[in-house]
Protein backbone atom coordinates (compact mmCIF):
# COMPACT_ATOMS: atom_id res chain seq x y z
CA UNK A 1 0.00 0.00 0.00
CA UNK A 2 1.27 3.47 -1.11
CA UNK A 3 2.02 6.14 1.95
CA UNK A 4 -0.90 8.49 2.00
CA UNK A 5 0.38 11.92 0.38
CA UNK A 6 0.03 14.54 3.09
CA UNK A 7 -1.00 18.22 1.49
CA UNK A 8 -0.35 21.76 3.14
CA UNK A 9 -3.92 23.26 3.41
CA UNK A 10 -4.83 26.68 4.13
CA UNK A 11 -8.07 26.98 5.57
CA UNK A 12 -10.09 29.79 6.50
CA UNK A 13 -11.62 30.70 10.23
CA UNK A 14 -15.38 31.13 8.36
CA UNK A 15 -14.66 26.74 8.30
CA UNK A 16 -13.66 26.60 11.74
CA UNK A 17 -16.56 29.31 12.63
CA UNK A 18 -19.17 26.71 10.94
CA UNK A 19 -17.62 23.19 12.50
CA UNK A 20 -20.59 21.98 14.76
CA UNK A 21 -19.91 18.89 16.93
CA UNK A 22 -21.05 15.33 16.81
CA UNK A 23 -24.53 16.65 17.29
CA UNK A 24 -24.89 19.57 14.76
CA UNK A 25 -27.50 19.36 12.00
CA UNK A 26 -26.88 21.98 10.12
CA UNK A 27 -25.51 20.85 6.98
CA UNK A 28 -23.32 23.58 6.29
CA UNK A 29 -21.46 22.38 10.12
CA UNK A 30 -21.63 18.46 9.69
CA UNK A 31 -19.58 19.63 6.39
CA UNK A 32 -17.07 21.58 8.18
CA UNK A 33 -16.91 19.30 10.95
CA UNK A 34 -16.43 15.90 8.36
CA UNK A 35 -14.06 17.87 6.58
CA UNK A 36 -11.69 19.24 9.64
CA UNK A 37 -12.07 15.42 10.61
CA UNK A 38 -11.26 13.84 7.41
CA UNK A 39 -8.11 16.42 7.11
CA UNK A 40 -6.63 15.12 10.40
CA UNK A 41 -7.42 11.55 9.65
CA UNK A 42 -6.33 11.47 5.93
CA UNK A 43 -3.05 13.01 7.57
CA UNK A 44 -3.25 16.64 5.71
CA UNK A 45 -1.79 19.39 7.58
CA UNK A 46 -3.12 23.25 8.15
CA UNK A 47 -1.07 25.68 7.36
CA UNK A 48 -1.19 29.05 9.42
CA UNK A 49 0.08 32.66 9.39
CA UNK A 50 -0.04 34.59 12.65
CA UNK A 51 -2.32 36.53 11.11
CA UNK A 52 -4.95 33.19 10.10
CA UNK A 53 -4.24 31.83 13.87
CA UNK A 54 -5.37 35.11 15.30
CA UNK A 55 -8.61 34.80 13.01
CA UNK A 56 -8.90 31.03 14.38
CA UNK A 57 -8.71 32.23 17.95
CA UNK A 58 -11.23 34.85 17.25
CA UNK A 59 -13.81 32.84 15.95
CA UNK A 60 -13.32 28.92 16.18
CA UNK A 61 -16.13 26.70 17.17
CA UNK A 62 -15.66 24.09 20.00
CA UNK A 63 -15.32 21.58 17.89
CA UNK A 64 -12.83 23.09 15.90
CA UNK A 65 -10.79 23.51 19.03
CA UNK A 66 -10.93 20.37 19.60
CA UNK A 67 -9.23 19.08 16.10
CA UNK A 68 -6.85 22.02 16.30
CA UNK A 69 -5.34 21.06 19.47
CA UNK A 70 -5.37 17.28 17.84
CA UNK A 71 -3.66 18.69 14.54
CA UNK A 72 -0.91 20.45 16.99
CA UNK A 73 -0.53 16.88 18.96
CA UNK A 74 0.12 14.90 15.67
CA UNK A 75 2.41 17.91 14.60
CA UNK A 76 0.52 18.65 11.66
CA UNK A 77 0.18 22.29 12.12
CA UNK A 78 2.53 24.74 9.71
CA UNK A 79 2.89 28.02 11.13
CA UNK A 80 4.86 30.24 8.39
CA UNK A 81 6.02 33.80 8.64
CA UNK A 82 5.19 34.62 4.53
CA UNK A 83 6.70 37.91 4.15
CA UNK A 84 4.01 40.25 2.14
CA UNK A 85 4.60 40.76 -1.60
CA UNK A 86 3.12 44.12 -2.19
CA UNK A 87 4.11 43.99 -5.74
CA UNK A 88 1.74 40.86 -6.47
CA UNK A 89 -1.30 42.36 -3.99
CA UNK A 90 -1.07 45.70 -6.28
CA UNK A 91 -1.55 43.47 -9.29
CA UNK A 92 -4.33 41.54 -7.83
CA UNK A 93 -6.31 44.82 -5.90
CA UNK A 94 -6.30 46.83 -9.33
CA UNK A 95 -8.09 44.15 -10.87
CA UNK A 96 -11.20 44.38 -8.53
CA UNK A 97 -14.21 45.72 -9.66
CA UNK A 98 -15.48 48.04 -6.66
CA UNK A 99 -13.60 49.24 -3.64
CA UNK A 100 -16.13 46.64 -1.84
CA UNK A 101 -14.57 44.00 -3.92
CA UNK A 102 -10.87 45.19 -2.78
CA UNK A 103 -11.91 45.05 0.52
CA UNK A 104 -13.32 41.61 0.27
CA UNK A 105 -9.92 40.05 -1.42
CA UNK A 106 -7.91 42.46 1.41
CA UNK A 107 -9.59 40.24 4.08
CA UNK A 108 -8.86 36.87 2.96
CA UNK A 109 -5.17 38.29 0.76
CA UNK A 110 -3.25 35.98 3.56
CA UNK A 111 -4.95 32.93 2.61
CA UNK A 112 -3.94 33.47 -0.99
CA UNK A 113 -0.25 34.06 0.26
CA UNK A 114 -0.06 31.34 2.43
CA UNK A 115 -1.57 28.85 -0.57
CA UNK A 116 1.08 30.90 -2.82
CA UNK A 117 4.21 29.74 -0.27
CA UNK A 118 3.23 26.35 0.27
CA UNK A 119 0.96 23.54 -1.50
CA UNK A 120 -1.33 26.28 -3.49
CA UNK A 121 -4.78 25.46 -1.82
CA UNK A 122 -7.05 27.40 0.12
CA UNK A 123 -10.27 25.95 1.67
CA UNK A 124 -13.15 28.45 2.29
CA UNK A 125 -16.69 28.88 2.91
CA UNK A 126 -16.61 32.21 0.94
CA UNK A 127 -17.74 31.92 -2.85
CA UNK A 128 -17.99 35.68 -3.46
CA UNK A 129 -14.55 36.22 -2.41
CA UNK A 130 -13.40 33.15 -4.61
CA UNK A 131 -15.36 34.77 -7.46
CA UNK A 132 -12.91 38.09 -7.42
CA UNK A 133 -10.04 35.91 -6.97
CA UNK A 134 -10.88 33.86 -10.14
CA UNK A 135 -11.53 37.03 -11.89
CA UNK A 136 -7.99 38.50 -10.86
CA UNK A 137 -7.00 35.12 -11.81
CA UNK A 138 -7.53 36.09 -15.48
CA UNK A 139 -4.86 39.02 -15.46
CA UNK A 140 -2.79 37.56 -12.88
CA UNK A 141 -0.71 34.51 -13.54
CA UNK A 142 0.14 33.43 -9.92
CA UNK A 143 -3.42 33.19 -9.02
CA UNK A 144 -4.11 30.80 -11.98
CA UNK A 145 -3.25 27.60 -10.45
CA UNK A 146 -4.31 28.12 -6.91
CA UNK A 147 -6.79 25.54 -6.28
CA UNK A 148 -9.96 26.90 -3.95
CA UNK A 149 -12.25 24.50 -2.05
CA UNK A 150 -15.53 24.93 -0.72
CA UNK A 151 -16.10 21.92 1.98
CA UNK A 152 -20.17 23.06 2.44
CA UNK A 153 -20.34 22.60 -1.51
CA UNK A 154 -21.53 19.24 -1.72
CA UNK A 155 -21.03 19.26 -5.55
CA UNK A 156 -17.83 19.83 -4.93
CA UNK A 157 -16.97 16.28 -3.42
CA UNK A 158 -14.24 17.35 -1.21
CA UNK A 159 -14.02 14.37 0.98
CA UNK A 160 -13.25 12.09 -1.72
CA UNK A 161 -11.11 14.98 -3.01
CA UNK A 162 -9.14 14.83 0.32
CA UNK A 163 -9.72 10.96 0.11
CA UNK A 164 -7.42 10.71 -3.13
CA UNK A 165 -4.41 12.85 -1.72
CA UNK A 166 -5.92 17.03 -2.49
CA UNK A 167 -4.37 16.81 -5.95
CA UNK A 168 -4.77 20.41 -7.67
CA UNK A 169 -7.32 19.41 -10.02
CA UNK A 170 -7.88 21.62 -12.53
CA UNK A 171 -11.63 22.51 -12.33
CA UNK A 172 -10.73 23.72 -8.89
CA UNK A 173 -8.31 26.18 -9.66
CA UNK A 174 -8.89 30.07 -10.28
CA UNK A 175 -8.15 29.94 -13.47
CA UNK A 176 -10.28 27.46 -15.07
CA UNK A 177 -13.82 28.38 -11.99
CA UNK A 178 -13.63 31.87 -14.04
CA UNK A 179 -13.57 30.74 -17.35
CA UNK A 180 -15.91 28.02 -16.63
CA UNK A 181 -18.74 30.31 -14.66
Amino acid sequence: MADKVSKRLVIDACVARAAGGEDATDLTSVNCRNFLKAVLDISHRVVMTPDIKDEWNKHQSKSASIWLRRMVEKNKLCICDIAVDDDLWCQVEATAESQRKRDMMAKDWRLVEAAIATDITVISLDNKVRKCFANAALQVDELKDIIWVNPAEIGEKTLDWLQNGAEPEIERSLGFQKAHN
